[in-house]
């Protein structure tokens, strides 16, 4: 019998978008069986991250992805080994923004670092949505104004 190649794989998920779906779908195109670890609210909160979406929704939106097979929680940095050996993953892939972080994987399965989606992050979302949050509503309301002269100047 000939063993199923399992990839495993952790990330947040949050603000759910093509990037992620792009990653999840070459994932799983390195094996048999896709294993994603879902960083959990209070394991964010560590991180010093802070989720817009909470964790039962992004797993969730995960494990309803065709490409992934089974989604558990990330409770901690240390638990990669332990889930490599518990799962008996032959291959631990990330995004190319952390490569070489990982390396030491390579003594349990293979570590293979993706290419990102370009022009497209969680991170980017978030900071386009401080950027509209710190627009001041008068000002806003005063540009529309501008227009409806300048419309009416046209008419």
């Amino acid at each position: 019998m000939i063993k199923e190649k399992i990839v495993l794989t952790y990330g947040t998920f949050d603000m759910f978008h093509i990037g992620h779906l792009k990653l999840l779908e070459r994932l799983s195109k390195l094996g048999d069986k896709l294993i994603v670890a879902v960083s959990t609210d209070e394991f964010n909160s560590i991180k010093g991250k802070k989720t817009i979406i909470p964790y039962d929704q992004r797993s969730a939106i995960v494990e309803a992805i065709k490409y992934v097979d089974m989604v558990i929680p990330e409770n901690d940095w240390n638990q990669k080994i332990k889930d490599i050996k518990k799962y008996n993953v032959d291959i631990f892939s990330m995004g190319h923004d952390w490569e070489g972080k990982f390396d030491e994987l390579n003594e349990y399965c293979e570590v293979i670092y993706l290419p990102r989606t370009e022009g497209i992050s969680s991170t980017d979302l978030k900071d386009t949505l401080k950027k509209i949050e710190s627009i001041n509503i008068n000002d806003i309301n005063k540009a529309f104004e501008i227009l409806k002269r300048l419309k009416k100047d046209f008419e």
